[in-house]
C-alpha cells in the first residue's frame, strides 16, 4: 500500500537489544531474559518480546499512509494517521502474551511444532490510541452492535506484511463485532507504546490491541479493517492457534472442529530463577508474574517447596504504592501481576508456582493433560529446581 511497505526480504530489519534470547532469526522472534522480564512492571520497549511471521514493514511516506474500513458496512472510508489521532485518545495498560509461551517446556514431554519459547513470550505496555469502537461509529457501526446492517458479525484486521503461511500474503485475524464495538473491551487502534511513537517491531505506524486475548489477534502494521460475516479464514485463524486435546496429532487433525483461540487461561511463571539453580543454603527470593485473559484478575499465587503437599501465598502487586486488589478499579484489569515471596532453602528443593484468577480458575498440575500438537497455552504449574552447592 502507499506509505507503508511490506518487504519481501530481511535486508531492512530494525536493530534489537543484544540481551534478547533469539528463538528464530528470520522471521525474528525473541524474548527477554527472565530477569529482564520482571525488572519493571511496564516492560521497556527494548525488552518487549518480539513475535513476527515475516520481514518487518517500514514507512516510506507517512503522509500517504491510511487504513481502509470496508466490507459489510454502509460507509466505507479511509483514515489517515492524523485523522485517527484527532479522535479521543485512550491509554490502556495491557499484557500481550504469545499463545506459544512456555512451548519449550511442553515440547520436552512430547514434541510440538512452533517457535520454542521459554517463559518470557509476554510483556506489558501502556498502549495509546483511539478506541476501535469510536472509529467504527464513523463508518456507521454503533456501540454494542452484534450484527451490522449488512450482516457483518466479525471485524477482520489485515496487515501489509508477507507471511509464508499465507503463501506470501498478509497476516490477518478477526474478533467478534460485539467485542469491537464494546467501549469496555478497550480495543485500540494504537499508535503509541509506553508514551512514545510505536516502533517498527511493534506495529508502526498503527496496530490493533485486543486486551485479554492471545497476542495473535492484535495485528500489526494495519492496512485494512473489514466487517465480515464469518470469522476470518486466514491461516492463523483457520489452521493455527486452536486448542486440541492430547489425542489429536498431525495424522488425524481436523482444523474445523475447533474454534480459534481468543482468551488465554490463567498463567504464572517464576522468573527470579532458571529451570535449575545452584545456591547456597539460606533465604531465596521467589518472584515472577501471573496473568489471566478476559480481564480477569489474579486472586492468589501459591508456592510450594514440598511437591505440592503444602502451599504458601505470595504477595501480589502491580503499581508502586498501590495495594493490588483483584478486579478492583485501582488495578489494571488487562495487565499481569507480579508476585514475590522469600523462602528458606537448606536442601535440594523444587519450587512450584500456580495462580488462581478471580473466576476461580487454577493452573493445571501436569503438562501432559494439556499437551497439544501446536504447543499453545502451556499453563501447567511452573517448576524450578534448587540444588545446594557443595
Amino acid at each position: 500500500m502507499q506509505g507503508l511497505i511490506g518487504p519481501l526480504d530481511y535486508s531492512n530489519e530494525p536493530s534489537r537489544h543484544p540481551s534478547l534470547r533469539i528463538n528464530a532469526k528470520e522471521p525474528f522472534n525473541a524474548e527477554p531474559t527472565r530477569e529482564d522480564l520482571i525488572s519493571s512492571y511496564i516492560t521497556p520497549v527494548e525488552f518487549f518480546f518480539k513475535r513476527n511471521h515475516g520481514p518487518i514493514p517500514y514507512v516510506d511516506d507517512i503522509n500517504s499512509y491510511y487504513v481502509s474500513f470496508g466490507g459489510l458496512i454502509e460507509k466505507p472510508k479511509q483514515f489517515s494517521l492524523d485523522e485517527i489521532k484527532k479522535l479521543p485518545k485512550y491509554n490502556v495498560t495491557g499484557t500481550l502474551q504469545c499463545a506459544g509461551n512456555r512451548r519449550t517446556e511442553m515440547s520436552e514431554t512430547r514434541t510440538v511444532r512452533g517457535v520454542g519459547w521459554d517463559v518470557s513470550a509476554l510483556s506489558n505496555a501502556i498502549w495509546g490510541g483511539a478506541k476501535l469502537c469510536d472509529v467504527l461509529k464513523l463508518v456507521g457501526v454503533e456501540n454494542h452492535t452484534k450484527i451490522s446492517s449488512l450482516g457483518g458479525k466479525h471485524v477482520e484486521f489485515i496487515s501489509v506484511d508477507h507471511c509464508p503461511e499465507e503463501n506470501g500474503g498478509p497476516y490477518k485475524a478477526s474478533i467478534p463485532l460485539h467485542q469491537a464495538t464494546n467501549p469496555a473491551a478497550d480495543v485500540l487502534l494504537a499508535y503509541e507504546m509506553n508514551g512514545e511513537v510505536i516502533n517498527r517491531d511493534h506495529g508502526y505506524p498503527l496496530r490493533v490491541i485486543v486486551p485479554g486475548v492471545i497476542g495473535a489477534r492484535s495485528v500489526k502494521w494495519l492496512d485494512r479493517i473489514d466487517i465480515i460475516e464469518q470469522e476470518c479464514q486466514g491461516f492463523f485463524m483457520a489452521k493455527d492457534y486452536k486448542m486440541f486435546p492430547p489425542t489429536v496429532d498431525w495424522d488425524n487433525i481436523v482444523w474445523s472442529t475447533r474454534k480459534p483461540q481468543m482468551d488465554f487461561p490463567v498463567q504464572s511463571a517464576i522468573c527470579s530463577l532458571e529451570d535449575t539453580n545452584l545456591i547456597k543454603p539460606g533465604q531465596v527470593t521467589i518472584a515472577g508474574y501471573a496473568v489471566s485473559g478476559g480481564g480477569r484478575g489474579i486472586e492468589r499465587v501459591d508456592l510450594s517447596t514440598d511437591g505440592g503437599k503444602t502451599w504458601m501465598e505470595a504477595s501480589r502487586f502491580q503499581k508502586d504504592d498501590v495495594i493490588y486488589v483483584s478486579d478492583d478499579v485501582s488495578s489494571d484489569k488487562w495487565a499481569w501481576v507480579f508476585f514475590k515471596a522469600v523462602v528458606d532453602i537448606n536442601e535440594d528443593t523444587e519450587i512450584i508456582a500456580k495462580a488462581v484468577d478471580s473466576s476461580g480458575n487454577v493452573q493445571p498440575e501436569r503438562v501432559e493433560t494439556i499437551w497439544n500438537l501446536r504447543g499453545i497455552l502451556n499453563t501447567c504449574w511452573h517448576r524450578t529446581r534448587l540444588q545446594i552447592a557443595s
